[in-house]
């Protein structure tokens, strides 16, 4: 047997490539199929799905016609649950660190250090400094509410200008100020913020500016819409 029919027994049963795709989603039809479906349907899908190890070129054939017509036959809310089940495990091998979901209220210089200084390497955090009284603090407050629920990876905190031990930096003229940092790192310094906004502002304007600079990641997976959808359908 030649070293590459080797390395070919040796690939892992779930691999990438239009092959691995293929084998992937026969696999898949198999592993659902209702056991209601017809003997001879069913040991169709699972020779499909178990290509025989002393064949080769059945293995590494094209999908038939035969094929393709009994994937075509099937509902296609099959292939959405493959589709959204492939999604959720991406998802969960990229998902890294802690959950937040809320603003942190820091209480002294010292938190604000730490949070900086100490937080997984990998985690973004958004600082608002801010004043009681300061035009526009309040309202940037109830904006990260709404953000640290929609990215619950990004570290959302808060810390009164007076409460950093440098109230002097931050006076009333460069409030509410938004800080962002990754590993100890500055990446974004918005004094004054408000001024990028309307008087009225909400958390999408908020999002949309920092988005404008790549500083928040994308939002957690969601698989509810095909969910609903499947539903609908139904119905």
């Amino acid at each position: 047997m030649s070293s590459v029919n080797q390395e070919e027994e040796e690939l892992p049963a779930n691999h990438t490539g239009p092959k691995g795709v293929i084998n992937d989603w026969r696999r898949y039809k198999l592993d659902s199929v209702d056991q209601t479906v017809p003997q001879k349907k069913r040991e169709l899908l699972r020779q499909m799905s178990n290509p025989r190890d002393d064949d080769k070129e059945r293995q590494n054939r094209k999908m038939s016609a035969q094929e393709y017509e009994l994937i075509q036959e099937e509902d296609e809310r099959c292939l959405k649950r493959y589709r959204k089940q492939c999604m959720q495990e991406m998802h969960e091998r990229l998902s890294f660190g802690p959950k937040f979901e809320c603003v942190h209220e820091l209480e002294s210089g010292e938190a604000f250090l730490e949070v900086i200084e100490k937080e997984h390497h990998l985690t973004l955090v958004v600082v608002h400094i801010y004043q009681h009284g300061v035009k526009g603090c309040e309202q940037m407050n109830s904006c990260l509410d709404c953000l640290a629920a929609e990215y619950p990876t990004v570290k959302f905190c808060r810390i009164d200008a007076v409460a950093t031990g440098a109230a002097e930096r931050f006076s009333s003229e460069v409030l509410p100020t938004l800080l962002v940092y990754k590993a100890g790192e500055l990446l974004g310094n918005f004094l004054a913020i408000t001024k990028h906004f309307n008087e009225e502002f909400f958390a999408t304007d908020v999002e949309g500016f920092l988005n404008e600079y790549g500083l928040l990641s994308e939002k957690e997976f969601s698989v509810r819409a095909d969910d609903e959808d499947d539903a609908g359908e139904v119905e």
